[in-house]
Formats: C-alpha cells, structure tokens, sequence
C-alpha cells in the first residue's frame, strides 16, 4: 500500500460469460458501477484524471502505472496475466491499456498482498473469469469481518474478490512462454507479500517490500516488520544481476543499484534509531531527535511514520 492511498472496500457487480471479449465487457461494466458508487475508503478520491502508463520491459511484459501499486503484465497466447490490480473504478482504464498490447483476456491476477490499491480490482477481474492467486494471509486478511489493521479495513470482501487459489511459500506458472516464480517472503511489508520473477525476462515484482525513492511503509498491524524488509531485499538482491528489471510496489522502474540505494537507507535508518533505543529514548523521543532529517530531501515526507516502524519493529525482537 501507498501510504498516501486510502484502502478499497469492494463493491458487488453483476455476474457474466467467461471467454474472450465477453470477459472484457463484463469487467468494464463491473468497474463502472463500482465507479458510480466508489465504497468507504475511496469516496473522497477522484480516479477521473487518473492516466494508466504502460511501460514495456520485454516482448510480452510490461509495467503499468496508474494510482495504486505498480501493475505487472505478461501478455501472449495463453492469455493475460496480471501482477495487481489497483483500485476498482481505475479497472476501465487498466482494462483498456490490456486491450491495447492484446486480444487475449485476463487468466490470472496474482496479488503482492492485501492492501486495496493492489486488490481493488480483484472483484471486477474475478467476476470477469480471472484466477485471483495470492499468498494465503492475503485471503485471510481479506476474508474475516472481523478483522481490523491500522488502515482501518474490517468489511469483509465479496467472494469474487478473494483469492481463489492461494500457496504458503512458492507457486509456478508456465505461461505466454515464460516461467514465473512466485514466493513468500514472511514478514514484510506484512504477513502475505509476494515477490514475482519473471525468469527468462529477467524482471522481478517486488510489491510493497520496494517503494523506489521514498520512506516505505511497514505494515506492523498486518505482520509487516523491518527485518522481513530486509531480508526480502536482500533475496532479490541475490537473484537480480545488472540488467535485472525491478517492479517496485511505488515508484519508477528500479534495478539494483536502486534497490541497494533503498537499502542502504534503511540500514542507515535502523542503526541510528537503535543507537537511540539504546541510550533509553522512548518512540517519541526518537521521533523529537529526527534521525532521518538529513535523508527527508531525497525520500520524502513520510519519515515519521517509517521512525515509528523501525522503533516498533526493533522493540518488538
């Protein structure tokens, strides 16, 4: 999730045929009522002016930019298959910059994790035909009516949002003539990310657990922790080599030497607010010593709330 973007709670749309170019004008009429009506969460933004951005990586892959999460898109004769989904009324636009690269419909949506501005869509996609996959956190998170987490979602979802297909650590697809790897990293961003490695592209999604160029936001309420960060970054790390591609949840197109930039300033950041756990500071203390203040102008205004999940995450080892 952008920390800047509110959650989605999903609306129902009406059921309709599963092949082809039906596929295609049953999710722009699901999208557009969810449009007319935009649930809690999403009412006081305007998707109007919202442009999709298409940004083609290889032959058949491609990263589309919108508002909400950074989409992947693999497109071929097997059909499309979709890393994300953004929020529900931006899914006519989505669809149409789909529509623009191929005649094949959406197969697969494959969520990062669970936050809305990555699975707003995933009802009208799921009413549509598509296999929604995902971690199986994600579905439990978006499942319960109870549940509740800091960004304040608690309805539970319709059934055509949820994942349909979920895994534990790994899943596989052989698909448009490309092998994707699809892992868990536990306890990230929070307790479902995925990261997705398209092999013979040489191109990694890495959802939320990358934000390129600004403070992350860890979710601690949804299992997120810092150490999980880490560790996710440096698997990719060890998987990615110069020409490697990478998807960031947020932000332009990224490859490594961005994502050690993103590391290193995390680090920095840990060991700092650990020098001031250690000298007996309390989390707003910490915050009062501004410990990123010479870091703000090159990763933005979102410092304090990234201050507090370093503390948090430290205390709670």
């Amino acid at each position: 999730m952008d920390p800047q973007a509110s959650p989605e709670r999903l609306r129902p749309a009406p059921s309709s045929p599963r092949s082809g170019h039906a596929v295609l004008g049953a999710v722009l009429v699901a999208a557009g009522l969810a449009a007319a009506g935009p649930a809690e969460g999403t009412a006081q933004q305007d998707f109007s002016n919202v442009e999709i951005r298409t940004v083609q990586l290889t032959d058949g892959l491609y990263m589309l930019m919108g508002a909400g999460g950074n989409l992947g898109l693999s497109v071929g004769a097997d059909g499309a298959f979709l890393v994300d989904d953004q929020f529900a009324p931006l899914t006519p636009k989505i669809m149409a910059a789909v529509r623009a690269v191929t005649t094949q419909p959406v197969r697969f949506v494959l969520n990062t994790h669970w936050h809305g501005d990555h699975t707003g869509g995933n009802e009208n996609l799921g009413r549509a035909g598509a296999l929604i996959v995902a971690h199986e956190n994600v579905r439990r998170r978006m499942n319960p009516a109870e549940f509740r987490d800091l960004i304040g979602r608690s309805q539970q979802a319709p059934a055509a949002a949820l994942p349909v297909i979920t895994f534990s650590e790994a899943a596989n697809f052989h698909w448009n003539g490309e092998n994707i790897r699809v892992f868990h990293v536990a306890r990230a961003h929070t307790d479902g990310d995925a990261i997705v490695r398209f092999t013979n592209a040489n191109v990694i999604h890495m959802g939320d657990t990358f934000f390129n160029g600004r403070y992350p936001f860890i979710d601690l309420d949804s299992g997120g922790g810092l150490n999980g960060v880490l560790e996710a970054i440096d698997r990719v790390l060890g998987l990615a080599g110069p020409d490697t591609k990478i998807i960031p949840g947020h932000g332009e197109l990224a490859g490594v030497t961005e994502l050690r930039a993103y590391r290193d300033m995390i680090t920095t950041v840990r060991d700092r607010v650990q020098r001031l756990i250690t000298q007996g500071m309390s989390e707003d203390q910490i915050v009062a010593a501004q410990p990123t203040q010479d870091l703000d102008a090159t990763w933005g205004t979102a410092s304090e709330r990234f201050v507090r999940a370093v503390a948090q995450s430290l205390q709670r080892r």
